[in-house]
């Protein structure tokens, strides 16, 4: 289950940012975009992306992003986004999808897979769906410039809250358009733009029952404390 609470928290939390940083310390990275209003969902479009911690810098984590899928809920256009990373303990690939409307950007389902295991719906909470407008006033354009990372050079909206949080957006790159991310704790680079995305999640989501999850991680202590 340790992989499945990464994958959520990262999806919850931020995406380019490392997971050690917590929903306490900043807002999910999510929400930076909205502040220029360049949500550019292209199915099958999306990115590779390197994030580098402050702490250690040779610790490096590669997460991805990307549009997998296109359906309408309640009437409206919306958007599979799917985001996956590799567990830095045995190298597996998680991942983790939310299907977002276009026109609110609001949250409607989110969708888990470890690997070799039968995908995990959550109940989102009807508070869980409002997008927060309070961070985002705090964010403010402050030019253009030309940004060079791996994946290349753009020329990208630069935008700031100040203390550290930085963002820089090309509204080429979807499904959010970021190409480089800074905040306190770490650097996050456009790596690669894909173009071939593909659902890696597969097969029909169960529900997430956290009784049940309380039961494994039980039986689970009563394994490790047996001689």
């Amino acid at each position: 289950m340790r992989r499945l609470h990464v994958v959520l928290l990262y999806a919850v939390v931020c995406f380019g940012v490392s997971s050690s940083v917590s929903a306490q310390t900043r807002k999910d990275w999510l929400n930076a975009p909205l502040i220029v209003d360049i949500f550019q969902p292209v199915v099958g479009n999306g990115g590779l992306y390197q994030t580098q911690s402050e702490q250690n810098k040779a610790r490096n984590q590669t997460k991805e992003m990307t549009v997998v899928g296109k359906e309408t809920f309640e009437g409206k256009e919306a958007y599979w986004i799917e985001i996956g990373h590799t567990d830095e303990k045995n190298g597996a690939m998680s991942y983790g999808k939310i299907l977002i409307t276009k026109d609110d950007l609001i949250w409607r389902r989110i969708i888990s897979q470890q690997s070799g295991q039968q995908p995990t719906e959550i109940d989102l909470h009807p508070e869980a769906r409002k997008k927060s407008n309070q961070e985002l006033e705090n964010w403010r354009k402050v030019g253009s410039e030309s940004i060079t990372v791996p994946a290349g050079t753009f020329v990208c909206d630069h935008w700031t809250k100040g203390k550290g949080y930085d963002i820089w957006v090309n509204p080429k790159i979807s499904p959010f358009s970021t190409v480089k991310e800074v905040d306190l704790n770490s650097t996050t680079v456009l790596v690669k733009v894909i173009t071939d995305a593909t659902d890696h999640i597969t097969g029909t989501p169960k529900k997430f029952d956290p009784e049940e999850m309380k039961r494994q991680m039980m039986e689970q202590m009563r394994k490790q404390q047996k001689p």
